[in-house]
């Protein structure tokens, strides 16, 4: 008779002790030419990131050249008083280096990823382009021609459409945030060098700017880094800029945005509301995550798994503008995407579910879920340096103080289930949403109607 075989197992790991958890205090300091610096020693995270904002908002753009903020942005890649474009970009290469860039309604962001080893020569192309960028006719006219190609693929897209729309519905004409951050086809075309070099040497000036450096700076001289590269960049002091109030038109309406023969339709509901100088902020963020901020939410428990309408609904508040003096203004809103023929049904739904939400309120349990995934994941979500980075950024365009994020998780995990509803109901009320929907108005436009939730407008869709 054989004897069977016996195994060895190894002994099941078990959980260590967890640790406490905080988010990363920056240090503050100034260079000689007036740039504010926070730096953030990271252990272990040998590629350092560098983040730069400039007090370059879309606001600022002259009457008639949306987008030269954004040509000016890609432009700095382009080329130096040093290097030609091509030897720009095989530099950074050469440093195992990425640098990209955005402008939006805040201002213009620099985002800069190195090998710690490399660092001073990285810093040094990100000064040379931020010091002396060339802003040649030929790089400049072939950045605005590479964006009026991408205008018609925005266009085509459903949910940039109606991204567009929502903007267009929610702010007055004359306000920026009320038209493409990019600018459109009939402003950019107008964007030549002399433009984008009026609007850099109007508002990018080192005294207006902040430097965000974050990653292992073990053995690193940051200071003389710092002096040597982005310290010799130079500019005139500031000068106070008025900010523009602003207004918006939440009142309850759809507008369709008519694509015929499509198969689905894309929906975007939105208004405003507060921002993060706001009290209701940690609510209002608890309150939305319980609404549509996973896979678990209520709009996707309902939409997705009950209903079979789409593959997810989100709910979300994404900052537009922030400012202590209460003139910041956040978007709140709930997008997906559902089947043409059932575009009705998913909305009679989700407005059931918001009426319910505000009669009923949300349940200790799902107060409870939402709270362990924000503040449970957090130290996750910031494993690399690149995500404190942008989120000191964050807080510096946002004029937050600089333990925010800290005060945010503790506020979060201290927030009740009464006060995540109170916040979640006057952020979406039902009454006072301003419903986009991008597909075959043939098709969805009657079933709409009969729901009662806004007068409904179609528009073509361009």
């Amino acid at each position: 008779m054989t004897e069977l075989a016996t195994m060895d197992f190894h002994p099941q790991p078990q959980a260590g002790e967890a640790r406490p958890w905080a988010f990363p205090a920056p240090e503050r300091g100034t260079l000689d030419n007036g740039l504010t610096v926070l730096r953030c020693h990271r252990p272990g995270q040998q590629v350092v990131a560098v983040e730069v904002l400039l007090d370059a908002p879309l606001d600022a753009e002259p009457a008639g050249l949306d987008g030269v903020a954004t040509i000016m942005t890609r432009a700095f890649s382009e080329g130096t008083d040093k290097h030609s474009a091509e030897e720009f970009a095989a530099e950074l290469e050469r440093c195992g280096a990425t640098l990209d860039s955005h402008a939006d309604h805040p201002g213009v962001r620099l985002s800069l990823e190195v090998p710690v080893s490399r660092l001073a020569k990285a810093l040094g192309l990100l000064a040379d382009a931020l010091r002396a960028p060339a802003f040649a006719d030929s790089e400049i006219e072939r950045l605005v021609a590479n964006r009026l190609d991408e205008i018609p693929h925005e266009t085509a897209n459903p949910g940039r459409r109606a991204a567009k729309e929502l903007s267009k519905q929610l702010f007055p004409a004359a306000s920026r945030m009320s038209r493409p951050r990019q600018g459109t086809e009939e402003t950019v075309e107008r964007i030549d060098s002399a433009a984008v070099r009026a609007f850099y040497e109007n508002h990018v000036r080192p005294a207006t700017a902040t430097a965000v450096v974050v990653g292992d700076l073990t053995g690193v001289d940051l200071d003389a880094l710092l002096g040597d590269t982005l310290g010799a960049w130079t500019g005139s002091a500031a000068k106070p800029r008025p900010v523009p109030p602003v207004s918006a038109d939440d009142t309850g309406r759809v507008v369709i945005v008519d694509r015929p023969g499509s198969v689905q339709t894309q929906l975007l509901i939105g208004r405003v509301g507060a921002d993060r100088h706001d009290r209701v902020w940690p609510a209002q963020v608890l309150g939305t995550y319980c609404l549509g901020g996973t896979l678990t939410s209520r709009l996707d428990r309902v939409l997705r798994e009950e209903k079979g309408y789409t593959y997810g609904v989100r709910a979300f508040g994404q900052v537009l503008r922030s400012a202590p003096d209460g003139s910041g203004v956040a978007m709140l809103a709930i997008s997906g995407s559902v089947d043409t023929p059932n575009t009705g049904p998913a909305l009679d739904d989700l407005w059931t579910v918001l009426r319910t939400l505000a009669a009923e309120g949300l349940t200790d349990a799902e107060r409870d879920v939402a709270v362990q995934n924000l503040v449970g994941v957090a130290p996750l979500k910031f494993e690399t340096a690149a995500a404190v980075a942008s989120t000191l950024a964050d807080q510096v365009e946002q004029h937050l103080p600089d333990d925010y994020q800290s005060t945010l998780y503790q506020q979060l995990a201290a927030t009740g289930t009464v006060e995540a509803t109170a916040a979640a109901v006057s952020a979406f009320p039902v009454d006072r949403l301003v419903t986009v929907l991008v597909g075959d108005a043939a098709q969805i436009e009657e079933p709409v109607r009969a729901l009662g939730i806004g007068e409904v407008t179609v528009v073509p869709a361009e």
